[in-house]
């Protein structure tokens, strides 16, 4: 299969890693942050942290919206997902996500009318067939998801669907980035760049990275043969103390943001100016709010909500807590 099979192919796969290997040698520890959570499953589905040298660290990033979400919102979630009025829709992946007080799923085993779907778009036709409900969409997702919901929302408005609205729980990636980066604690020789992100914002968003910081970052993609080719650009970035962003995955990463998606979403939202991930805290202009045009269509603006901080357990680790600054 053309764009699967050859980044699959095992003898390419042997000489990048002989070329890793090569740039490795010296001796120098490599600590290498994968920013996206599609690429941490990959990391573990291939087996490529085995395959690496014993110095060549992957440090896995905050990288996944589900796993980010702080206990408060989603509990605010549950709450709407508990009101009798309310049919409550969700993204697959966010049935099992605990709050204080249990998940989706276990809403749902206790009465609770909580739907999985597919699309904000299945959302907004539920709630065209059931006009004597309230429907609500847990929105989540980094950039890549967001223009999906602004469509919706330009949708729902154009249509006059005033029984569906949005719990918006967007969250943007430069912000935590650079977040890490300040960590005084943290300490990183380079970036692993999120590939489906990147798809929407492009590569220039990550220029800051380099400029800023000296660090070297390469866009990447998916397959096992991506993530081996974007260590090996980073390693020899690092051998020949230069930093910059390279895009690995050109064959679909563009290096400016495609207007036409950003734009849908800039249209219907805002930056938030204070957002809690699970595990880093508060980031400033991290998230994504609706804006005031489509209030009525805004969960948190037309349905009560306690929007409390709910205290991860104690067992959860901080991001960046566990190594150190250079």
């Amino acid at each position: 299969m053309k764009y699967v099979d050859e980044f699959r192919d095992p003898q390419l796969i042997r000489a990048a890693l002989d070329e890793i290997r090569t740039l490795a040698a010296s001796g120098r520890h490599y600590r290498i942050m994968e920013v996206c959570g599609g690429h941490t499953h990959a990391i573990f589905r291939f087996g490529l942290n085995e395959l690496l040298p014993g110095n060549v660290e992957l440090i896995h990033g905050p990288g996944c919206p589900v796993c980010v979400l702080p206990m408060g919102r989603m509990d605010d979630g549950l709450d709407l997902a508990d009101d009798p009025n309310i049919i409550f829709t969700a993204f697959g992946d966010m049935m099992r996500v605990p709050g204080s007080k249990g998940s989706p799923l276990e809403s749902k085993a206790r009465g609770a009318d909580v739907r999985f779907v597919y699309s904000p778009l299945d959302a907004l036709k539920i709630a065209r067939q059931n006009p004597d409900r309230k429907i609500v969409f847990f929105a989540i997702g980094f950039e890549t998801t967001a223009p999906s919901t602004a469509l919706t929302l330009l949708r729902a408005r154009s249509e006059g669907v005033m029984n569906f609205s949005v719990f918006c729980n967007h969250v943007t990636i430069i912000p935590a980035i650079r977040a890490i980066l300040d960590s005084p604690d943290m300490r990183l020789e380079g970036f692993v760049g999120p590939g489906h992100v990147s798809t929407v914002i492009g590569c220039r968003p990550f220029e800051f990275i380099a400029r800023d910081y000296c660090c070297p970052i390469a866009i990447s993609g998916f397959e096992p043969l991506d993530i081996l080719q974007s260590l090996v650009m980073i390693l020899r970035q690092l051998r020949d103390g230069v930093a910059k962003v390279e895009n690995q995955y050109g064959r679909v990463v563009p290096w400016k943001a495609i207007r036409r998606r950003c734009g849908h979403w800039r249209r219907c939202s805002k930056s938030d100016p204070r957002f809690e991930w699970r595990g880093m805290g508060f980031i400033a202009q991290s998230a994504l709010q609706i804006r005031d045009e489509f209030a009525a269509w805004d969960a948190e603006k037309t349905m009560p909500m306690r929007g409390i901080s709910v205290a991860d357990p104690s067992a959860a680790p901080m991001w960046g807590s566990t190594y150190r600054r250079c």
